[in-house]
């Protein structure tokens, strides 16, 4: 895996694109701190409705305020004071499948559209359970964005075309397998190896989703996962604990680090960039397609996982990719 870091990392490929987002609603959920945070200043800068998605309100309330008297550096205070557009908040517990439930539906009551979704958040703790009865990493990572995007779908198929799904993936997914028989880890557990499997889910939800849309003739929704880059994260800090990095491997990969903003172009990219708009489906490293794992490429990997997401949901799979999201608006709601 390291040599993968340093082959990923040695770039710092910054998105380019100076697109604005005038009239566009984004939601982005983690977006309290690190790269969601990140992410959500530059696409304020662009004029969107930025919606952060987040558990703990005091941190929101002061990201907020950390985003409207800073902009990116790529544009001065000046630029960023008139050309800016909206910051809300909305309560989200990805913890809990209660609080996606309720924040999607007060998403789908009080927003006129929903443009682009970005799946940011992420977590790596030592185990346990949620009050949903699921191990904690999965369903932070991977099973509650899973529910909270078809719930908000059928909004962003009347806010299309021009719509766009993006998934926070990590390098980490090459190590992910996926124990389809011990979902939640009862049998056999490593921290690390919950939060690649989790890496790898985002992707393979990424290809098959993209799949899905088009065999349902579904167009202007758009989806891609992706890998930030090496940022010393909270997430990675104890990922890199996890795996017990000795001090001199941890020191070498600061020479590779990220900050967060360079960490959130790939983000950006995949939101805003005029070329990505004509792509779906494909995982991407500084602001270009990268190359996944075999297994993040495996339809039947990817089939198999979204049946076993509909069971933990208790959703029923079915093929008519249309009425399984009304099902699930109903079932849900």
């Amino acid at each position: 895996m390291l040599s993968s870091i340093f082959h990923e990392m040695w770039f710092k490929q910054m998105c380019t694109s100076k697109a604005r987002l005038d009239g566009k609603t984004v939601v982005i959920t983690g977006a309290s701190d690190g790269i969601g945070k990140e992410t959500a200043r530059d696409l304020y800068a662009r004029g969107a409705r930025v919606i952060l998605g987040c558990r703990n309100m005091k941190k929101a309330n002061e990201a907020v305020e950390d985003i409207k008297n800073n902009p990116p550096t790529r544009i001065t205070k000046d630029e960023y004071k008139n050309n800016v557009g909206e910051l809300a908040i909305y309560f989200l517990d990805l913890c809990s499948l209660k609080s996606v439930k309720d924040c999607a539906k007060n998403l789908l009551t009080n927003e006129a559209a929903i443009h682009i979704l970005i799946n940011n958040a992420g977590t790596s703790v030592p185990y346990e359970k949620t009050e949903d009865g699921h191990e904690i990493i999965l369903q932070v990572n991977y099973l509650s964005h899973f529910l909270l995007t078809l719930l908000l779908l059928p909004k962003m198929q009347l806010s299309s075309p021009n719509c766009r799904i993006v998934n926070l993936s990590s390098i980490a997914h090459i190590n992910g397998d996926i124990d389809f028989y011990d979902i939640n880890s009862e049998k056999s557990y490593t921290q690390y190896r919950s939060y690649a499997r989790t890496k790898l889910a985002s992707v393979l939800f990424t290809k098959e989703l993209a799949h899905r849309l088009k065999e349902a003739n579904i167009h202007g929704i758009n989806v891609y996962s992706l890998h930030p880059g090496l940022i010393m994260t909270s997430v990675l800090r104890n990922v890199l604990n996890a795996i017990f990095l000795g001090t001199v491997i941890d020191f070498v990969l600061k020479l590779f680090y990220k900050n967060v903003e360079e960490g959130a172009q790939t983000t950006i990219y995949c939101s805003v960039d005029e070329k990505a708009a004509n792509e779906t489906g494909f995982y991407y490293s500084n602001c270009g397609i990268a190359t996944a794992s075999p297994k993040a490429n495996d339809r039947q990997y990817a089939k198999k996982l979204w049946d076993v997401s509909c069971c933990l949901l208790n959703l029923k799979p079915e093929e008519d990719f249309i009425k399984f999201l009304e099902t699930v608006s109903h079932q849900m709601f």
